[in-house]
């Protein structure tokens, strides 16, 4: 009955419309000050030396002195502009000053007035009951108010059990948060203990279970919970294995993302399920954040234009976030993309208003174009991320992956060199390492081009010459055309996840970190180097599609299916970031290191790509490929029509 009446109070327009609306600060007001009256009434009244008859005459006139008091230092304090239902803390603290301030200044009134007159007109014992008595019956309406609203608010609004991990101090405010949230989505049900100790207690009504490996699936069944909400800073627990654990048992995972954004010290209703969201795969990929905060990027940057090619990509766009952030004057987008060159226009214009911007839409190859840009502009230093990725892609298109990643980035060196840049970056992949495919070839011979250029132009001139430096990286998270993005539109569309190969691995890193590695390799290069980034643990896709349905929440080969398809043209089982003959040499930076790789000379490159780009112009694919395979031996294709010269090639050596 109490229940069914609570349900239609919950309902009831008017129940609705109150609960919606903040109490007006001249009620709460008022209610304090009848608070205070009943106070003093209820001191006086027991606590009076003068005959009761005559009790509304004598303490009418302190009462009134106690009321004006009270009032003044309300308004001092502002302790009735708080939401009366959602506050706790701050009215605690206001109130607390309001009652405390007010009892010592009647205090000091009552001591001078015995001076004066040599008798009490307030007895200090009364000032501080009213005290007492305000404080207290301020709480308990405040307490009493909050308590009615979550209950009428809570009422037919079904909560989402969850079991918050960890038994430490931010686990338990959260749950606490949680529970005490108007109209909250989730219920916490217990907390999880990581402790070794064993535990058998509760806190507040919540239990505080210990946790057991052994029997993950009994401890949520028991308390008919499906999902375990954790906060942010236990990220890298859940990265160690951790989360594999409840994800085998079908338990869903839920991430508080900011401990700090659930202050109950608020003016404004807050919301703390808001923050609650889904744990992405790419939560769990990632390792250790790299966290790159050395001054020498800025100090550089600062002040600098700066060209970005490819600057509409994944992380292109990410380069130019970052080299606004370091001070850059100028910065130049060079990109062949009309609307993603205009989405990361209008998101620049938007954070960073005082950098100024160049859109130039042009293409690479177009070499009087780049003449163009350098000339308009004058940059000091470049960033070359436009290149063509897509390995099936460039298996079928290999004149344009020619064309674009070799000779597109020879005219930007040759253009660079003429117009005295500073550093010319070079974005490359682990693909250019012991190449199986057209487009892992091509960055290969892009590499040797910057390389092999910056060391003829050293020797050739007696003083600065532009500094060519080169990166490599494996995959990043969730970048245009990525797997992981591949995965999720598979799994929302029900089915079935594609893997080419069950023992598949890649390695990962987010997009931020790859470019912030960018930036510092190329403030530390000095020219010719290829830089190679330490990519962490390589992830087998396999298990990195039934990470991604377990995360959704399904199970893995029977919800969701996972069908092999094979592997594509051109496709490895692993990268590598070096080939067998390669080593490396530290660097300062303990996430870089340097690539110490064959030379080749000049005069002997120049000729055999003279040769690959009539090749490819005239769409000669055959006698390209294989051109390419004479540049870079190491090339073998896999999976492709192009092994067949491989073949042709032995056979002729």
């Amino acid at each position: 009955m109490k229940k069914n009446l609570l349900t239609e109070l919950s309902q009831s327009r008017i129940v609705k419309k109150l609960a919606a609306t903040p109490s007006p600060r001249w009620l709460v007001l008022a209610v304090d000050m009848l608070i205070v009256l009943f106070s003093c009434v209820l001191t006086y009244y027991f606590n009076q030396d003068i005959e009761k008859n005559s009790f509304w005459y004598d303490s009418g006139v302190k009462i009134g002195i106690f009321i004006a008091t009270y009032l003044l230092f309300s308004f001092v304090y502002r302790s009735f502009m708080y939401i009366v239902r959602l506050s706790v803390i701050g009215d605690m603290y206001r109130i607390a000053m309001l009652c405390g301030t007010s009892s010592i200044f009647l205090w000091i009134v009552s001591e001078a007035i015995c001076l004066v007159n040599g008798s009490y007109y307030m007895r200090p014992w009364n000032v501080l009951i009213v005290g007492v008595f305000s404080f207290s019956l301020m709480m308990v309406v405040r307490l009493i108010l909050k308590y009615l609203y979550g209950k009428v608010t809570q009422v037919g609004n079904a909560r989402k059990p969850v079991i918050v991990l960890g038994s430490a101090i931010n686990s338990f405010v959260l749950a606490q948060a949680l529970r005490n949230e108007a109209d909250g989505r989730y219920e916490p049900v217990a907390l999880l203990s990581l402790v070794d100790k064993k535990i058998d207690t509760t806190v507040n009504g919540i239990p505080i279970i210990k946790y057991d490996e052994n029997n993950v699936k009994q401890i949520f069944e028991k308390y008919e919970c499906d999902t375990l909400l954790f906060l942010s800073t236990q990220i890298e627990l859940m990265r160690n294995g951790f989360a594999d654990i409840f994800l085998d048992n079908n338990i869903k995972l839920l991430m508080l993302n900011q401990v700090e954004e659930f202050d109950t010290d608020s003016q404004n209703e807050p919301s703390i399920s808001g923050h609650v969201s889904n744990i992405n795969i790419e939560n769990l990929l990632g390792r250790d954040t790299i966290k790159n905060d050395n001054p020498d990027i800025s100090r550089q940057l600062h002040g600098q234009v700066v060209m970005i090619t490819g600057a509409a990509g994944s992380i292109g766009s990410e380069i130019v976030r970052q080299v606004a952030k370091c001070g850059a004057k100028e910065i130049v987008l060079f990109d062949q993309a009309e609307t993603p060159m205009h989405e990361i226009q209008l998101e620049m214009e938007e954070k960073h208003p005082d950098v100024k911007l160049h859109l130039f839409i042009a293409d690479i190859t177009n070499r009087q174009r780049v003449e163009r840009a350098f000339t308009k502009y004058h940059p000091r230093f470049v960033f070359h991320a436009a290149a063509y990725k897509h390995v099936p892609m460039m298996e079928r298109n290999p004149a344009e992956a020619v064309l674009n990643n070799v000779f597109g980035t020879k005219n930007l060196a040759d253009v660079a060199v003429e117009f005295n840049v500073e550093k010319f970056v070079m974005i490359s992949t682990d693909k250019a390492v012991n190449p199986t495919n057209i487009m892992g070839a091509t960055k290969r011979i892009a590499e040797i081009y910057v390389q092999s250029l910056f060391f003829h132009n050293q020797k050739q001139s007696n003083g600065p010459t532009t500094s060519f430096i080169t990166t490599r990286f494996g995959n990043v998270l969730g970048s245009n055309g990525s797997v992981i993005p591949l995965f999720r539109r598979q799994i929302e569309q029900g089915g079935p996840v594609t893997v080419t190969h069950r023992d598949i691995i890649r390695y990962f890193m987010t997009i931020p970190e790859a470019c912030s590695l960018v930036l510092e390799a190329g403030c530390m290069g000095n020219g010719g180097e290829i830089y190679i980034f330490d990519m962490g643990k390589p992830v087998k896709i396999y298990d990195l599609a039934t990470r991604m349905i377990s995360l959704a929440g399904l199970v893995p080969g029977k919800d969701i299916e996972i069908v092999e398809t094979g592997l594509r043209p051109g496709e490895k089982l692993f990268e590598e970031l070096l080939n067998d003959k390669e080593k490396t040499r530290a660097t300062r930076h303990h996430k870089i290191m340097i690539a110490q790789v064959q030379v080749y000379e000049m005069e002997n490159i120049n000729k055999q790509i003279d040769r690959l780009y009539q090749l490819a112009r005239t769409g000669q694919t055959h006698d390209m490929v294989a051109c390419m395979k004479t540049i870079v031996p190491e090339f073998i294709s896999q999976n492709s029509k192009f092994h067949d010269i491989d073949i042709e090639l032995n056979h002729t050596n």
